[in-house]
């Protein structure tokens, strides 16, 4: 078994290997400095929304789309143990699950009709954002752990994402 998951992970990615490097050599924030969630938007104005409605639909589509990434992902790293399908995918989920790109869509006092957004996002702003800069260290972690080619380690780091999301949705969003 383990010298199957191997052979599967040793074929030529020479390309990908590089663009994950690439990525883990980028640092999120310089040294010594914190990484820190966006301020919370006050109004559309402050955003790149037109209306706080398409926030809402844009924030909800969004943050289903990254669940689905994320099943795609077991799939491919823990199912197939394929490191080459899930690159792609690993790369597009570092980037739409990023805080700079999702808080915008949380709006101060967007939690009405059409919205599973719980009042407490607004009225805990530093936490809501923090979990959101652990799930960019999580995930910038699973694309480390899914490189080293330990099928072990990979479900774990997978694990972790799934679990960073998991604890943000029992705090912040109606089921």
């Amino acid at each position: 078994m383990q010298q199957r998951y191997h052979q599967k992970w040793a074929s030529p990615r020479g390309a990908l290997a590089s663009a994950l490097a690439l990525l883990l050599c980028t640092p999120l924030v310089w040294a010594g400095e914190e990484a820190s969630a966006p301020a919370m938007p006050q109004a559309v104005s402050d955003t790149p929304f037109a209306s706080e409605r398409e926030a809402v639909i844009w924030r909800r589509e969004e943050l289903k789309d990254i669940e689905s990434l994320v099943r795609q992902l077991r799939f491919d790293l823990i199912n197939n143990q394929d490191i080459e399908a899930a690159t792609p995918r690993l790369l597009e989920l570092q980037e739409r699950a990023s805080a700079q790109r999702l808080l915008p869509a949380f709006i101060a006092g967007t939690h009405g009709s059409g919205s599973e957004a719980r009042a407490s996002i607004w009225e805990e702003w530093e936490d809501f954002g923090a979990g959101f800069i652990d799930l960019e260290g999580k995930i910038a972690n699973l694309i480390e752990v899914a490189e080293q080619e330990n099928p072990r380690d990979t479900t774990r780091a997978l694990s972790e994402v799934g679990a960073s999301c998991k604890s943000c949705h029992r705090t912040y969003r109606y089921d």
